[in-house]
């Protein structure tokens, strides 16, 4: 495992030091940071027609990034997968995501974003990098709750069409050898582990079709989040760590009461502030192998992003582990043979 990283969307603005890529990470770099994972919509830290055209730019940017002090982990295209499927519902919503001469255009809007999510593929190739994140999108999230009940075959037509949209795109990263992996979500089709399951099986367990792991969206679901390591481990490629608490009461529980993200019952925070046992996730995601980075998405309800930042890099650290090379009692082994074997069995 390699860390701590920050994912940088959270944290940029128009005010200096959020508003360029190499401000942005300088800052990370001071405070305990040795990578950031950048998102390509945002044109203050990556331009991303230009990134898949030319390596020289990729270089550029690699360069940018070595020289503040931290490594380009991966690309995020969370923005553009949520609207390679969109509900009608959401539209209105959504449009928010794209160019305004887009807006209003839900097919003109998708072809958009398919081609941004492709492009991603050719910079991070660019870029060295072999794993990007993204979101599923969705189009059955209306029809969470079922009721009223949903029609035979609603789920799984959905399902299909939306592995039928994402395929083209996974053997375009096949292509450039990289994975894309999908943050498992609320809001998104691909929300836990039976949705995840449902939509690999209709790509026929593409290869390139991977999970950002991200235990804070378990704790607002109430799913065993290292269980899901357990299950899912040999498709985990990424890691955001956030943490987050369930705290139910009388007036409100999962749903939220359409309440603020302060006054629900579950809500994020940040590292340390919340419930999840992070030295259980870092000790199984090292026992299986995870090779990918540890990275930070700050999105605490209470405390300021700076402040989070700070606390982050240092509490990644501290759970980071060094895979042992040698057990612990070898120094009081005594060697072995079959015969010896045999002989403390009695069988000679």
């Amino acid at each position: 495992m390699k860390g701590p990283a920050v994912f940088l969307a959270q944290f940029m603005t128009d005010e200096a030091p959020f508003n360029t890529l190499g401000s942005a990470a300088r800052w990370m770099a001071d405070v305990g940071y040795k990578g950031v994972q950048v998102p390509s919509n945002d044109p203050r830290c990556f331009n991303l027609a230009l990134a898949a055209e030319s390596q020289d730019y990729c270089d550029e940017v690699k360069g940018v990034a070595l020289e503040a002090g931290v490594e380009i982990t991966e690309l995020s295209t969370h923005i553009q997968g949520q609207l390679v499927a969109v509900h009608p519902a959401y539209d209105d919503l959504f449009d928010a995501f794209a160019p305004k001469a887009l807006r209003g255009r839900p097919a003109a809007r998708q072809e958009w974003a398919v081609d941004q999510v492709k492009k991603t593929a050719i910079a991070s190739r660019r870029l060295g990098l072999d794993r990007s994140v993204t979101f599923s999108g969705s189009l059955l999230w209306p029809m969470m709750y079922p009721w009223p009940q949903r029609p035979a075959g609603l789920v799984a037509e959905g399902f299909d069409e939306l592995a039928r949209r994402w395929r083209p795109i996974l053997d375009a990263y096949d292509e450039q050898g990289v994975d894309l992996c999908y943050e498992v979500h609320p809001g998104e089709d691909l929300h836990d582990g039976v949705t995840f399951e449902m939509f690999l099986d209709r790509l026929n367990g593409h290869r390139r079709c991977n999970i950002l792991y991200d235990p804070s969206h378990f704790v607002l679901q109430q799913l065993d989040y290292l269980a899901y390591i357990d299950i899912y481990h040999e498709r985990i490629r990424m890691f955001h760590v956030k943490d987050a608490e369930f705290r139910p009461n009388g007036r409100v529980g999962a749903y939220g009461g359409y309440a603020d993200w302060v006054d629900r019952a579950g809500r994020f925070r940040s590292l340390g502030d919340g419930q999840i046992d992070f030295g259980q996730i870092f000790s199984k995601l090292t026992r299986y192998g995870f090779d990918g980075w540890a990275v930070l998405e700050w999105e605490c309800c209470l405390k300021h992003p700076e402040q989070g930042a700070r606390e982050g890099a240092p509490f990644i650290a501290r759970h980071m582990i060094t895979r042992a090379d040698r057990a612990f009692d070898d120094f009081a082994g005594g060697g072995t043979d079959a015969a010896r074997n045999r002989r403390i069995l009695g069988l000679d």
